[in-house]
């Protein structure tokens, strides 16, 4: 579904950016957001590998201090490699582009942090049982309050500052060069 607003009217004293230019600002308003996505994934993961690992040794049994599924052990080993060469990269691009606009980098940024982020809380959710899905009561500590808010909201990460399909569009078209 589309929605165009064609024709529209309004003040010149509201007018954003150049007049007929509205889709240009719209563009860069969502690379912004986009970028502020993508960094908060990176902020979140820095820490994801460590993290993990003691809530696993809280929650699941241990086999002579490891962690005793071997599946686990692998998603979390995998999840930390994920989330440090995704956290080097953005770093990298940051250096590389000093002073500059935002540029469809943003669109990669936000739709890889975004699914690393679900998979985080995934993988903590999993890892606590029903202790990771409650929503209030004294039976549930703050933390794990907190791990069940972050799982929700992990799930709007692939859909705000424009959806993972929309992302995968943008990256097609504008990173790789693909025609339409």
């Amino acid at each position: 579904c589309e929605t165009f607003f064609d024709n529209a009217i309004a003040e010149k004293d509201d007018l954003v950016g150049e007049l007929n230019k509205g889709w240009t600002v719209a563009k860069r308003l969502l690379q912004h957001e986009r970028s502020g996505i993508g960094q908060l994934a990176s902020g979140t993961n820095r820490e994801s590998g460590a993290e993990l690992y003691d809530l696993a040794r809280r929650f699941i049994d241990e086999d002579e201090g490891r962690i005793a599924d071997t599946d686990l052990r692998d998603a979390i080993a995998g999840h930390y490699i994920d989330a440090e060469s995704f956290r080097l990269t953005q770093r990298r691009t940051v250096e590389e582009s000093q002073g500059s606009t935002p540029g469809p980098a943003t669109s990669i940024f936000k739709y890889y942090g975004a699914n690393l982020r679900k998979e985080r809380s995934e993988l903590q959710i999993a890892m606590m049982g029903t202790r990771g899905i409650g929503w209030e009561g004294e039976d549930f500590n703050p933390g794990e309050l907190a791990m069940t808010r972050a799982w929700l909201a992990g799930k709007a990460g692939s859909i705000a500052g424009g959806s993972n399909e929309v992302q995968l569009n943008i990256i097609a078209k504008r990173v790789l060069g693909l025609p339409d």
